[in-house]
């Protein structure tokens, strides 16, 4: 038994390396900012970019945030040269976006995994980008062609309408199945069944709607604007400090159900909240930049390993700083590595997250921690 003295001295490491794990994933995030924008066909110096970063600060450009013509006021703000153009109109609204959409699948993937007790989980096995994919796959094969055009609204609305759909599917399955891996396996046959049919409406497509919907499906995060700044700022921000309020809930449920009523937790409500906070986060980033692959596997594990614990007070900020440094590297190698041809985000994010994974669940039955 661990004396008083040892347990603070425990719990003072924690705290510092805690610390220092969110002082660097910071440094790497700037860093990696600054290199998105500062990369590409045409060359922007850092004191440029810093200096046309303070010129909007001085011009008040969270007006972006407010007004109701974002075209309007980004002219209001930005210069006329080219390297301003670049910068507010592609390269910042992207790297943003990459962060933000980055560190919210990540914390969706946490919460799965607390959900399920199972370190595989992850937006990808409940079908939520699944469901997304095919509704969108209804929208431009069959909707588009009969109504003669779609915005990209539209497809925004119908991807969270297919994520959605899915999330209230497994919400159903949860009131009937007490078992967490049997409802685990209902949802990865969820996203089968929803492939399925994606599939068989893509027999019935033109080449052109099949090309469409094979680069949405792969994700990316080129094309970002301020208005999807906008909507991942509203929608996952919110979502995630939720999830860090339900920190002290979550540290009590992973050690058992029974031991998270003991403490007065309502379980059943605590569950419903986790499903749909992560079903949120997972359907914003799949309506905005379609499915990403392997984020909300990897980074909660690449995460538990930095911190070294797995105290979710600590670990729900450091997951969603991880997930935002990881997609914004990713999204550089995909947009530089082959240029002027881009990759799509989900290849890149494979490749890394997918050998974490499979390291961490070697590591995990040597160690005998399964």
């Amino acid at each position: 038994m661990k004396s008083p003295t040892g347990t603070a001295l425990d719990l003072s490491g924690k705290r510092i390396r805690f610390m220092f794990v969110i002082v660097v994933l910071l440094v790497q995030l700037i860093l990696g900012l600054v290199l998105n924008i500062n990369t590409g066909s045409v060359s922007i110096p850092a004191s440029d970019i810093f200096r046309m970063l303070l010129q909007s600060i001085r011009y008040k450009i969270s007006n972006l945030f407010t007004a109701g013509n974002f075209s309007e006021a980004l002219d209001a703000v930005i210069n006329a040269d080219t390297a301003s153009q670049i910068l507010f109109r592609i390269r910042l609204p992207r790297v943003l976006l990459a962060a933000i959409l980055g560190g919210a699948l990540s914390v969706s993937g946490y919460l799965l995994q607390v959900f399920f007790r199972n370190p595989i989980a992850g937006p990808f096995v409940l079908g939520i980008s699944s469901g997304a994919k095919m509704v969108v796959g209804v929208t431009i094969i069959f909707i588009t062609p009969a109504v003669g055009s779609f915005s990209s609204a539209g497809l925004m609305f119908s991807a969270f309408l297919g994520s959605l759909l899915i999330t209230l599917l497994v919400l159903l399955f949860s009131q009937k199945v007490q078992n967490m891996s049997m409802l685990l396996v209902i949802g990865i046959m969820v996203g089968y069944i929803c492939t399925a049919v994606t599939d068989f409406c893509i027999t019935f497509a033109n080449d052109h709607d099949v090309v469409n919907l094979t680069n949405w499906s792969m994700g990316s995060f080129s094309g970002a604007n301020w208005e999807q700044v906008q909507t991942a700022v509203l929608v996952c921000l919110p979502a995630v400090i939720v999830a860090f309020l339900l920190s002290k809930p979550i540290g009590a449920y992973l050690l058992s159900e029974r031991y998270a009523a003991s403490m007065g937790v309502p379980v059943k409500a605590f569950r419903l909240a986790l499903l749909l906070a992560s079903s949120l986060l997972s359907a914003c980033v799949t309506a905005i930049a379609g499915p990403v692959s392997f984020v909300g596997i990897a980074v909660p594990h690449i995460t538990r390993v930095l911190l070294k614990t797995s105290k979710p007070i600590l670990v729900i900020p450091a997951v969603f700083l991880c997930g935002a440094v990881f997609c914004v590297y990713c999204d550089l190698i995909a947009r530089t590595m082959f240029a002027p041809v881009e990759l799509k985000i989900s290849t890149i994010t494979s490749v890394f997250g997918a050998p974490v994974v499979i390291y961490l669940m070697i590591k995990r039955r040597k160690t005998g921690r399964e």
